[in-house]
């Protein structure tokens, strides 16, 4: 068992390694931020089921979304992930399609700051037929 935590910690680090070089500011700690969002959100509905939220908005100071978007980097798929393995580990359920969005907005800290909202999925046609 002691392989696999190894194995596991190697993968972590290297995930870290690569935002770290997408994001470039404070990754290990935005991780954290986000993973800290989820577990601060969840809802216990019973013993075996709790309840997170599955849209996360992540605010990025304007300078450093658009040093992001000159680089072309994947930000919110590579958050996405990293907020996936960590609902897994912890057997969380989503309230829906799970999504982390990345904008440039004003944030106060200069850095980012991080929402999140649990939306649910609903088809476009489990409504019914529109009727105009």
């Amino acid at each position: 068992m002691g392989l696999l935590k190894q194995m596991e910690q190697v993968v972590e680090e290297c995930e870290s390694a690569l935002i770290a070089k997408i994001a470039g500011n404070d990754p290990v700690e935005l991780c954290d931020d986000l993973r800290r969002e989820c577990d601060d959100h969840a809802v216990v509905c019973s013993q075996h089921r709790v309840l997170v939220p599955n849209e996360y908005t992540v605010e990025l100071a304007p300078e450093v979304h658009d040093e992001l978007a000159a680089q072309g980097g994947q930000i919110g798929q590579r958050l996405t992930d990293v907020l996936a393995q960590h609902a897994a580990k912890r057997e969380y359920e989503w309230a829906g399609p799970l999504a982390v969005h990345v904008t440039a907005a004003p944030v106060p800290n200069g850095r980012y700051r991080i929402t999140s909202s649990a939306r649910t999925h609903i088809p476009a046609g489990a409504l019914g037929p529109r009727t105009d």
